[in-house]
């Protein structure tokens, strides 16, 4: 029971991290992030540009899917036009992975106390800076504690049970991802925490790979939320969002060993392979759906016609 605890505080934690970087980067841009998007979506090519811009920037692909959702609502942007942002938020995504990757250890101490001392100015600006930095090192901070417990978790028979499903069954794994994300609220915090579980060999990459799928799919609950009460072009954006993620998610469980390989081969560290198979899955789904984009919009409006 304390171990499942401590795993649940480390989760917050996690996601308490995520919540200050995402409220000091949206305080420092967001405005003006949404008034550039407004007028950067005319081609699907821009638009996926622009999506990966601005999850880059918010460090959520949730929270920009939400404003595209929000923007559709109030009649600023077309459904057909948030295709590309929806593709490009995917991508953007696997940045924060990637730099969950890095060994900064030695950095999350000065990350907390940097971000303690900006809290301190009464400038706005400087106060965002502040909670960016308090961010990143508490997010760095909770991987480290997660891979500490990941040792004692897996001693115990009931996550024993619960890692060889995940091993053995790739229903259970993705649909493990996906509860856990709609849960929690971020793939990305799903995603590292399988990351850290990888780093001491509790799991295996193939696994954490159909968990990182799962998460993107759960990932689109927030944008299904979002569209509700909404127009009905706000929720086939939402309804892309799903759509995107639960094909490609479907089109590459029969190659989750050739993904682990090229990953593998990519990188030595077991949490980097996760970070770079992320971004090939995301990159490979978006540029395959980006050339038609036009008719995957008109496939969702013939889905969802009501």
């Amino acid at each position: 029971m304390l171990y499942i605890c401590l795993f649940l505080l480390l989760a917050g934690c996690f996601l308490l991290g995520m919540t200050w970087m995402r409220i000091g980067l949206f305080h420092l841009s967001g405005s003006a992030m949404e008034r550039w998007l407004r007028q950067v979506t005319a081609t699907p090519l821009r638009s996926m540009l622009a999506g990966i811009a601005m999850t880059v920037v918010l460090q959520s692909s949730s929270a920009v899917t939400v404003i595209a959702v929000g923007l559709v609502s109030a009649r600023i942007l077309s459904f057909p036009q948030t295709i590309g942002i929806i593709l490009g938020t995917n991508i953007g995504t696997t940045v924060t992975l990637e730099m969950l990757s890095f060994d900064v250890t030695s950095l999350i101490i000065p990350f907390l106390v940097s971000g303690c001392l900006c809290q301190l100015f009464k400038s706005t600006k400087k106060r965002s800076i502040g909670f960016i930095l308090l961010g990143i090192g508490i997010i760095f901070a909770s991987m480290e504690g997660f891979g500490w417990l990941s040792g004692p978790l897996s001693d115990l028979k009931a996550a024993q049970g619960i890692i060889r499903k995940i091993e053995l069954s790739v229903p259970f794994a993705l649909i493990g991802g996906m509860i856990l994300t709609a849960i929690i609220q971020s793939s990305t915090v799903v995603t590292g925490i399988a990351m850290s579980f990888l780093s001491t060999n509790t799991i295996s990459l193939e696994a954490g790979i159909l968990i990182m799928i799962g998460s993107n799919i759960g990932t689109c609950s927030t944008a299904l939320l979002a569209g509700i009460g909404a127009g009905r072009e706000a929720r086939l954006t939402a309804y892309a969002h799903l759509w995107l993620n639960v094909l490609g998610g479907l089109l590459f469980i029969p190659f989750i060993d050739t993904l682990a390989e090229w990953s593998r081969f990519l990188s030595h560290d077991p949490m980097t392979q996760l970070a770079h198979a992320s971004v090939l899955f995301n990159v490979v789904c978006s540029l395959v759906v980006l050339p038609f984009s036009t008719q995957f919009g008109q496939l969702i409006i013939k889905i969802h016609q009501r």
